[in-house]
C-alpha cells in the first residue's frame, strides 16, 4: 500500500501541531501525524495491542469513536508514527487536556496510550512520541502534563525529563469491562 498523504486524511487535529523538530529527529522512512479516520486499516489498534487486551470494536464503531474525539476541539491530541513503505502504524500515543478550575482555570495535559510495534522498538520512537506530546500539551497552555506508568517504565520517562510523583489509585468496574462501550445520548 503506497504511503498516503496528510492532505488526503481526515486527520484528528492540524499536522502542524506536531513539533517539526521531533518529525525530524525520526528514521529515514518513518513519518508522525495525527490520528487519521482512515487509521483503522493501517493497525492503530494491533499497535495498542503491545499495551494490554485490545478487543475489535469494528470499522463502524472505530470511525464514531474518533469523530466523538474530533467533535470536541483542542482536546484529544493523538498522534501515530507511519512506516512510509507500508503505510502502516508503527507508534502511537495520546495526550489529552483537561481544563480546571484550580490554578487560575489551568489545564493539565495527561498522556496515555504510548505504544511503538515490536518490530521498531530500540529506535527511540517512543521518546519521540513523548516529546511530541509534552510539547503539544505545553503549547496548548498545560502548567504540567502527567503520566501514569509501571516501575519498569520508570526509567525511560525519566529519561523523558519526567519526575515520579506521588501514586496512582484505581478502581475497576464491578464486570472488568474488556469491550468498548458505545456512544450513548446521555439521558437528562
Amino acid at each position: 500500500m503506497p504511503f498516503t498523504p496528510d492532505d488526503e486524511l481526515e486527520l484528528l487535529f492540524p499536522a502542524e501541531s506536531i513539533p517539526q523538530h521531533v518529525q525530524a529527529e525520526l528514521p529515514d522512512g518513518l513519518h508522525m501525524r495525527p490520528l487519521a479516520s482512515s487509521d483503522y486499516h493501517r493497525g492503530h489498534l494491533s499497535v495498542l495491542s503491545v499495551l494490554t487486551l485490545v478487543v475489535d470494536p469494528g470499522e463502524q464503531a472505530y470511525r464514531a469513536q474518533f469523530a466523538a474525539l474530533r467533535g470536541t476541539p483542542l482536546t484529544y491530541y493523538t498522534l501515530v508514527i507511519v512506516d512510509k513503505a507500508t503505510d502502516r502504524i508503527v507508534g502511537v500515543g495520546t495526550v489529552f487536556m483537561e481544563r480546571k478550575f484550580l490554578r487560575a482555570l489551568g489545564t493539565v495535559g495527561h498522556i496515555e496510550d504510548i505504544a511503538v510495534d515490536k518490530s521498531q522498538q530500540g529506535k527511540k520512537l517512543g521518546l519521540r512520541i513523548i516529546q511530541a506530546l509534552t510539547t503539544i500539551s505545553e503549547r496548548h497552555g498545560a502548567y504540567k502534563t502527567i503520566l501514569n506508568c509501571s516501575d519498569a517504565n520508570v526509567p525511560f520517562y525519566e529519561k523523558c525529563g519526567y519526575v515520579k510523583k506521588e501514586n496512582e489509585m484505581a478502581k475497576y468496574a464491578p464486570d472488568q469491562r474488556a469491550h468498548t462501550p458505545r456512544p450513548q445520548t446521555p439521558r437528562l
